[in-house]
This record gives C-alpha cells, sequence and structure tokens, in this order.
C-alpha cells in the first residue's frame, strides 16, 4: 500500500495526475494524455493491417443491454447505474432542504435507462446482432470507451473510470483463438519495444461470491482468460495492462450472433488498460517523458 500511495503522490506532485478527492477518480495532464495517444498510435501500428471497423460508444449503455448481459449476476460490486432526479417541485424543495441540513439528498433519485459502461466491448454485442448473419469472414471491431468499475483504491493503477482499447474478433473457435493467440504475440512485442518487462500469465475475473470462486475456478481451467502483466506498485502483484479472453459462444449465444451458415459465433477480445499502460511507462522510465530512453520514444512518437 505504502509503495502505491508514494507512487499516486508522485504523480500528483508532477502534476501528471489531478486529485479530485476520489480515490480512482483522476484528472490527467497534457503529457499523461499525449503518452495514451502515442501509444494508442502504436496499437493502430500493430493491428491496423487486420481491416477491424471501428466505433466508438459513449461511456454510458442502453440499461436494459446491461440487463440482459448478466453483468449483475457476475459482477454486482463494480457495477454503476445512473441515476437522476424526475420529481416535482414540492419533492426539489425537501431535496434542497436536505442538502442545506447536510442530510442525504440522493435517496429521491430515481434509475434512468443509462448504466455506466463495464467495458468498451459491451455494447456492441447487441449493436451486431441487429445487422443479422455475421459474414462467412466473421467480424472485427475496434473500440475505445471510458469505462466504470466501482472500487475505490489508492492504487493509481485501480482506477474508477478509465479507458479501455479493445479488438473484438468474431467468428469460428479457430477463428477467433487464432486471433487470441496472435495480440498475446503482438502485446509482448509491442511492450518489448517500449522497454516493459512483461509475463503473460491464465487470470479470472473477480466474480461476485461463492458460486463466483466456481466460475473463476472454471475460466482459469479452461484458459479462457489470459493476463499481460506489469510490475506498476508491486513487483510481488504486477498489474495485468492487457488483457485476451476467449468467450467461447457465450455471447453469440446470448446475443443471437450467428454465422453465415446459422451456426452460433464464438467471440474473442483483447483489451488495452490505456491508463494502466502509461503508468507502467512513468514508473518504469520516469515522470519526465524528455528522459525516457531514446528506443522507447522513437517507438512512440517516430
Amino acid at each position: 500500500m505504502d509503495m502505491q500511495t508514494s507512487f499516486l503522490d508522485r504523480l500528483f506532485e508532477s502534476g501528471l495526475l489531478i486529485d479530485t478527492g476520489i480515490d480512482g477518480l483522476y484528472g490527467r495532464s497534457g503529457q499523461f494524455e499525449d503518452v495514451i495517444a502515442a501509444f494508442e498510435r502504436l496499437i493502430d501500428t500493430f493491428g491496423g493491417a487486420d481491416g477491424a471497423e471501428a466505433m466508438r460508444f459513449p461511456p454510458g449503455m442502453n440499461r436494459a443491454f446491461f440487463e440482459k448481459s448478466g453483468y449483475m449476476k457476475s459482477f454486482p460490486q463494480l457495477a454503476g447505474t445512473v441515476h437522476s432526479f424526475c420529481g416535482s417541485e414540492l419533492d426539489h424543495v425537501s431535496l434542497l432542504q436536505c442538502m442545506e441540513v447536510g442530510e442525504d439528498w440522493t435517496k429521491g433519485q430515481e434509475a434512468t435507462d443509462i448504466v455506466l459502461t463495464p467495458a468498451a466491448c459491451y455494447p456492441l454485442y447487441p449493436t451486431i446482432a441487429k445487422r443479422g448473419n455475421l459474414p462467412k469472414t466473421g467480424g472485427l471491431f475496434d473500440l475505445q470507451s471510458y469505462c466504470f468499475r466501482h472500487e475505490p483504491s489508492k492504487d493509481p493503477a485501480r482506477q474508477q473510470l478509465f479507458r479501455m482499447r479493445e479488438y473484438v474478433c468474431m467468428g469460428t473457435e479457430l477463428h477467433v483463438t487464432d486471433f487470441r493467440q496472435r495480440w498475446m504475440d503482438r502485446g509482448v512485442e509491442m511492450m518489448k519495444a517500449v522497454g516493459l518487462e512483461v509475463t503473460i500469465d491464465v487470470a479470472n475475473d473477480p466474480f461476485f461470491g461463492r458460486a463466483g470462486k466456481m466460475l473463476a475456478n472454471n475460466q482459469r481451467d479452461q484458459n479462457l482468460k489470459f493476463e499481460l502483466l506489469i510490475p506498476i506498485t508491486s513487483a510481488a502483484n504486477p498489474t495485468a495492462c492487457m488483457s485476451f479472453n476467449y468467450h467461447q459462444d457465450a455471447f453469440g449465444t446470448k446475443w443471437g450472433l450467428n454465422l453465415e451458415d446459422g451456426s452460433v459465433a464464438h467471440t474473442a477480445c483483447v483489451g488495452f488498460g490505456l491508463e494502466r499502460i502509461a503508468l507502467a511507462l512513468f514508473h518504469h522510465h520516469g515522470l519526465d517523458v524528455k528522459q525516457w530512453p531514446a528506443s522507447v520514444r522513437k517507438a512512440l512518437w517516430g
């Protein structure tokens, strides 16, 4: 925890991150954003020739799609919903009175039709399902979005609102598992280009509760999730900066994603935690970008 706090303090002091008074909710400086933009261009260099269809969704998604996704079954502790005031003038008066005396003014708020996006790919599946059957070649999509996960922490690498860049592949089992392996190889190569030592390991999602332990074990046993790990605030517990996920036909079945011949599509995705990658670069190469090794600067800025 001390290493996490001291790195966070240094990021605040240098102005790279801006304290908002909420753990895991930070402003970013122009320099921090420039590093993320440069790394995204590197992603494009590696993935651009694949011909993915780019889509950009806002950080909020349709609540009905969110409910259908099953996210609340697995990760209720991470979800964020958007509530608004929907009352009368009288309700408004009592709301202001509550605020004035420091009482809870939020209890009259009602859930809207928007929830905060938990992962960049969540709005994609219903969108593609609406188009009908996928072509014979399947589908490949390039996404980037702010995402929300409710896990306040002093660890600067565990933010509540953060950006995720993703490629999602839809097709046959062989097609999507090949895609995943290709990106595991590329991930190692990309991080080597920017001077970061990494390991790749089998992983599981933070499923909730006792039933969640079984789901997590199952996910690991079947090698459905791998993570690319880089030490940021702890050498013993390195941070997942990329993840490589094979969903089998779970999303295909749930959303009615079918291939040209009518068979259910398999899906896989690769995700980049953009803030985490930027933090890994600052941690390993120093807080002043001008002092970074020439080879790293060349890989990022040419």
